[in-house]
């Protein structure tokens, strides 16, 4: 019985409007930051390096240079502070965690753009 509950409460909390992506690909995180009365945006754009869990419980772990210092932060997806979640561009990663990118720097640690048939047309018909 109360598992029935509580399954039928975090399908409630669980967010519709995430777009589909995966490890590797690059995301711009809007989340809402609170100063004192005051609430705004602030944009987080990075590479996925992580997708942990399944569920309410979900995380991703979002990487990125900022001034030559490399910042890691990690958002639970259907957290209420989440405003959105874009995917910029894909990624091609043959891994489910990108850990190994934290080790390199610059130009290594770019990942090549997948290649996605959204909006393309059909290429072998003429």
């Amino acid at each position: 019985m109360t598992n029935e509950l509580i399954e039928k409460w975090n399908k409630k909390q669980m967010r519709s409007d995430i777009p589909e992506f995966r490890p590797g690909d690059t995301v711009r995180v809007q989340v809402r930051i609170k100063e004192g009365e005051k609430e705004r945006l602030q944009a987080f754009e990075g590479t996925v390096i992580a997708r942990n869990n399944r569920g309410i419980s979900e995380t991703i772990t979002v990487r990125k240079m900022s001034f030559g210092q490399a910042v890691e932060r990690i958002f639970p997806i259907h957290a209420p502070v989440i405003e959105s979640i874009r995917v910029v561009r894909t990624g091609k990663a043959r891994r489910a965690k990108l850990y190994y990118l934290r080790k390199l720097r610059g130009r290594a640690a770019r990942l090549k753009e997948r290649e996605t048939n959204f909006g393309k047309k059909n290429q072998n018909n003429g």
